[in-house]
C-alpha cells in the first residue's frame, strides 16, 4: 500500500513579495554606492528649473516606493483578471520603458544620464524578475 502526499511548497506570498521589495531597495542602493562614491559620477538632475542631486535616501525611498506600487497593482490585478501576471508583466516593462524618459531628459551630463537610467533598469528588473514569480495563477487564485 503507498500513500501518496500532494507535496507543494507553502507559499507564503506576503513574505517572498517582502523580500522582492527588501532586494530592490538593496540593489539600487548597491548600484547607487558603486556609481556615485565609488565612481565619483555627480547623479544631478534638473526637476523643472531646480537642480537636484539624488543621494541614498532618494534611491532608497523612490526604489521602495516603486516596489511596493508594483506589488499593490500586482495584487489589485490578481483580484480582478484571470490572466494577472501577464497583464501585470505587460504593464511594469512598459513603465519602466518609459521611466526610462526621465533619467535621459532631465540627467545633468551623460554620466548623470546613464547612471540614473541604470538606477531605473535595476529596480525596474528586480521588482519585474521577483514579483512576477510571486504572482498567483488563475487556479491558485480559486
Amino acid at each position: 500500500m503507498s500513500v501518496q502526499l500532494d507535496v507543494r511548497p507553502i507559499r507564503v506570498e506576503g513574505r517572498s513579495r517582502l523580500a522582492v521589495i527588501g532586494i530592490t531597495v538593496v540593489a539600487a542602493l548597491a548600484v547607487w554606492a558603486i556609481l556615485a562614491p565609488v565612481a565619483g559620477i555627480d547623479l544631478e538632475a534638473m526637476q523643472g528649473s531646480r537642480q537636484i542631486h539624488v543621494g541614498a535616501g532618494s534611491v532608497f525611498f523612490a526604489s521602495a516606493a516603486m516596489a511596493f506600487a508594483g506589488w499593490g497593482l500586482l495584487a489589485f490585478l490578481e483580484r480582478r483578471s484571470p490572466n494577472a501576471r501577464k497583464v501585470w508583466t505587460i504593464l511594469a516593462v512598459s513603465a519602466c520603458i518609459l521611466s526610462l524618459g526621465s533619467p535621459l531628459v532631465g540627467g545633468v551630463g551623460i554620466g548623470a544620464k546613464l547612471g540614473l537610467a541604470s538606477l531605473h533598469l535595476i529596480v525596474g528588473a528586480t521588482v519585474i524578475l521577483g514579483l512576477r514569480r510571486t504572482a498567483l495563477s488563475a487556479t491558485e487564485r480559486c
